[in-house]
C-alpha cells in the first residue's frame, strides 16, 4: 500500500502543475499540523500541571520547529541531503534576518541580557560544531548527530532549570482550563504529527522536483523556498509577539528556534542518515555554502545579538540592516539559480 502511495506521489511531482499542487497542499498539512500539535500538547501539559516554563521550553518551541524537523528528516531519509541542509541553515538566516529583522524595524525593544545570554552561548558552539564538520571533515556523520542531539538535550536541561530558578524572567499568563476531553487531546496529537509528516513528504518531493525540472540546484531551493515555507510558524509568533508589543520575546523564540535548527533538526537528520556537505551550487567557481551560507549564517546572529548583549536593547538600525543582508542573500541565490555567478 505505502509502495502504491509512494509511486503515485513521485508521478504527481514530474509535472509542473502536480510539483506545484503537491507543494502548496504539504505546506498547508505542516502550518495547520504543527498549529494543532502545538495547542493538543499544550492542552494535555496543563491537564497534568505542568508549569508553564516547561510548556513553553519544550512543547511549543518544538513544535514551532517540528516543519524543519520532519522536512529535514525525511529529505535525509531519501537520501537528499542537500534539501536536508539547506533548510536547515536557511531557516536560521531567514529566522534572523527577516522575521527578526522586521520585528527589530518596526519596533525595537529592551534585552533582558540574563534571559539571552545562554542561548546565544549555546547557539555559537553549535555553530562551531557545524564549522568543523563542514570546513574540517566535508561531512555530517552519524556521530556528529549524536553530539548534536545531546547539545539539545542538555540546552532544554538548562533552559528548564534556568526558568525554574528565575521565575520572574518567564512571562506569565493567566492560565485557562484546557478546552474539551483529554481522548479528544490525544487524538488530535497524533493526527497532528501524522499531517506533519505527510505535509513534510509532500514539500521535499516537490521541491525536488521542481529544482529539477527548473535547472536549479535543490540546495538553493531549500535555502530560500523550502526554508522560508518551514519557518512560517516562527514568523506568525514573531508577528504575533509584536502586535502585543513584546519584541523581545519575539528575539528570544528565533534564538531559540535557531539553535533548534542547529542542533535538532540537524541533528535528527544527520543521525537518520549521515550525508556529505552539498557541493551542488557554487558562487564563483567555489562550494556556495561555505563561502556563503555558513559565513552568512553565524554574520547574521552575531549581528543580532552582540549589540543586543552589550547595550541591552535592540536598535532600529540592526532590522534595517539584516533586511538588506536577506534582500542581496536571496538576490544571489537567484543569480546562482540563473547560473549568471
Amino acid at each position: 500500500m505505502f509502495d502504491s502511495i509512494g509511486q503515485w506521489l513521485n508521478d504527481i511531482s514530474q509535472n509542473l502543475p502536480g510539483a506545484l499542487g503537491l507543494f502548496a497542499v504539504g505546506l498547508i498539512l505542516l502550518i495547520k499540523g504543527g498549529d494543532w500539535f502545538v495547542d493538543s500538547a499544550s492542552n494535555l501539559a496543563k491537564r497534568f500541571h505542568v508549569p508553564e516554563i516547561i510548556i513553553g521550553a519544550t512543547v511549543v518551541s518544538i513544535g514551532t520547529t517540528l516543519p524543519e524537523v520532519m522536512v529535514s528528516a525525511t529529505a535525509a531519509i531519501n537520501n537528499n541531503g542537500a534539501t536536508a541542509y539547506g533548510n536547515a541553515i536557511g531557516s536560521i538566516i531567514c529566522n534572523t534576518a527577516l522575521i527578526a529583522a522586521l520585528t527589530i524595524a518596526i519596533r525595537p525593544a529592551p534585552v533582558n541580557r540574563k534571559a539571552i545570554t545562554m542561548p546565544v552561548i549555546f547557539f555559537f558552539i553549535s555553530a562551531a560544531i557545524y564549522v568543523v564538520a563542514a570546513y574540517m571533515f566535508g561531512t555530517f556523520d552519524r556521530w556528529l548527530g549524536i553530539v548534536m542531539l545531546c547539545v539539545f538535550a542538555l540546552y532544554m536541561a538548562l533552559t528548564i532549570r534556568q526558568g525554574f530558578k528565575n521565575p520572574d524572567a518567564v512571562e506569565h499568563t493567566e492560565e485557562e482550563a484546557p478546552k474539551g476531553s483529554l481522548t479528544k487531546d490525544i487524538v488530535v496529537l497524533i493526527v497532528s504529527a501524522g499531517l506533519i509528516a505527510l505535509g513534510a513528504n509532500f514539500l521535499e518531493k516537490s521541491a525536488v522536483s521542481l529544482s529539477l525540472m527548473a535547472g536549479i540546484p535543490t540546495e538553493v531551493v531549500s535555502v530560500t523556498v523550502v526554508a522560508l515555507c518551514t519557518s512560517l510558524p516562527e514568523l506568525v509568533t514573531a508577528i504575533t509577539a509584536l502586535r502585543k508589543g513584546h519584541g523581545a520575546l519575539s528575539l528570544g523564540n528565533v534564538i531559540g528556534a535557531n539553535i533548534f535548527n542547529l542542533v535538532l533538526v540537524s541533528g535528527v537528520a544527520v543521525t537518520v542518515s549521515p550525508f556529505k556537505v552539498p557541493a551542488g551550487s557554487t558562487i564563483f567557481g567555489q562550494n556556495t555554502s561555505l563561502v556563503l551560507e555558513i559565513p552568512l549564517m553565524i554574520g547574521v546572529m552575531a549581528l543580532m545579538t552582540v549589540p543586543a548583549l552589550m547595550k541591552k536593547k535592540l536598535f532600529r538600525s540592526q532590522g534595517f540592516i539584516l533586511l538588506g543582508i536577506y534582500g542581496v542573500f536571496v538576490l544571489l541565490q537567484v543569480l546562482i539559480a540563473l547560473h549568471i555567478i
